[in-house]
């Protein structure tokens, strides 16, 4: 019967007492997995990425060329087709990120200030069940209601507004053969798939207003509309911010909802996927990643000016 070698008592006591007397290695050992993952899978990644959009690819060959050049980003910028995908999708972006902050501003509102016990539950319950089922089914599922004998068509039709759907598809800009054919839909999929990502942070931000401001603006004669204006708002931007870095990054990455739901024009996640993948233009796929990138990091210093971020 074999004996299980452990180290002696000692041994545990003194690595103990080093952890006590220096807490700052302890917490530099705890933090090394973590860095090291971020440095090396997540910041490695990108900034590959970021080299690859410096290469170009040989016209004549179609080989790949590891020499530093801007080719790549010029013919990104300069090629009309290019800049309609980035305009295009950035537009989304932004539509999708209002349409969510006007929807979800209610309904966090009314969640954080009429709401208590099971009620609540049940509201967090109602946000957050889509994201119980899988993306895809999500999108799908959009892409059924959507269609022409679908929920959205039967609805306008019983309320005699069939007029004004075909109105929306005979659109030059929103419009297609279906609401799941035509940039209309779509934008209507990606506002379903993101507004639980703008109504969790706005519900967190909202919950820590306190109470006693809104009586005390009350008490000083505020009626309603000043007290959201100088009361609630200011402290609220902060979650419409987060939820809006979510809506917006989230639209301007998606391939999958412009290639299920919408009009035949590409956005920017489906021009990376056909770039890498079916044109085998590396450089160029790797050029439309760094776009999103760029516009986020703008947003955010955008935002950081405004002083969104200082009531976090």
């Amino acid at each position: 019967m074999t004996q299980t070698l452990r180290p002696p008592r000692g041994l545990w006591r003194r690595v103990s007492d080093l952890f006590y007397l220096h807490p700052g290695l302890l917490l530099f050992l705890l933090l090394v997995p973590p860095m090291l993952w971020m440095g090396i899978i997540y910041l490695g990644s990108l900034f590959n990425l970021l080299l690859y959009s410096f290469y170009s690819i040989n016209g004549f060959t179609g080989q790949l060329e590891y020499r530093f050049t801007l080719d790549t980003f010029k013919t990104l910028l300069t090629t009309p087709a290019n800049t309609d995908i980035v305009i295009r999708t950035v537009l989304m972006a932004l539509a999708v990120t209002l349409a969510c902050g006007l929807i979800a501003f209610p309904i966090a509102f009314y969640m954080a200030f009429y709401t208590r016990g099971n009620t609540r539950t049940l509201w967090y319950m109602l946000v957050l069940l889509p994201l119980w089922s899988s993306y895809l089914v999500r999108v799908y599922a959009g892409r059924l209601i959507l269609a022409q004998e679908g929920v959205v068509s039967w609805f306008f039709a019983q309320l005699h507004l069939s007029w004004l759907l075909d109105a929306i598809l005979k659109t030059p800009v929103l419009g297609g053969p279906s609401l799941a054919s035509s940039y209309f839909g779509m934008f209507v999929v990606f506002t379903y798939i993101w507004l639980p990502y703008m109504i969790l942070p706005l519900l967190a931000s909202l919950e820590r207003v306190p109470k006693s401001l809104i009586q005390a603006s009350a008490d000083l004669g505020a009626r309603p509309g000043q007290t959201f204006r100088r009361v609630i708002w200011p402290l609220a931007v902060p979650g419409v911010a987060a939820g809006s870095i979510f809506t917006f990054s989230l639209t301007l990455g998606d391939y999958i909802i412009p290639q299920v739901v919408g009009q035949p024009g590409f956005f920017i996640g489906q021009m990376v996927y056909i770039q890498q993948g079916t044109a085998g233009n590396i450089p160029l796929a790797a050029a439309f990643s760094v776009v999103p990138i760029v516009v986020i990091t703008l947003y955010l210093l955008l935002v950081r000016r405004l002083g969104a971020f200082d009531a976090l």
